[in-house]
């Protein structure tokens, strides 16, 4: 006697919805500088070389503003290689600092630092 199997199928469970939370509420950020400040060093007053006052002044001014003076400069006088954008040609102010006639924006502020103490 042989005995018939019964195949035996399960449903598919309905799916289950779960309302959506509200995302967590951001904790303000508190304007209280914390113990140790800010890294000292880069607000550090620099001595600038005659070379590089002459492109951004000779009041000493830390490195953060030294760059940003850099770039107003080289920005302004269009300095920046039209082709490649990382390259910025040196004019007759920057040549002496450089010594070259074109450096990457990465090379620039390693070159420059030579022109601090």
């Amino acid at each position: 006697m042989a005995t018939a199997k019964k195949k035996v199928t399960k449903k598919a469970a309905p799916k289950k919805t779960t309302a959506k939370k509200a995302p967590a509420a951001k904790k303000a950020k508190s304007t209280e500088k914390k113990a140790g400040g800010g890294n000292s060093a880069f607000m550090k007053p620099m001595t600038i070389s005659p070379a590089l006052a002459e492109v951004i002044g000779a009041t000493p001014v830390p490195r953060t503003e030294v760059t940003k003076k850099l770039w107003a400069y080289i920005k302004k006088n269009k300095l920046q290689d039209a082709a490649k954008k990382t390259m910025i040609n040196a004019d007759a102010k920057l040549q002496p600092i450089f010594k070259k006639k074109q450096v990457s924006m990465f090379e620039m502020t390693k070159l420059v630092s030579a022109h601090l103490s």
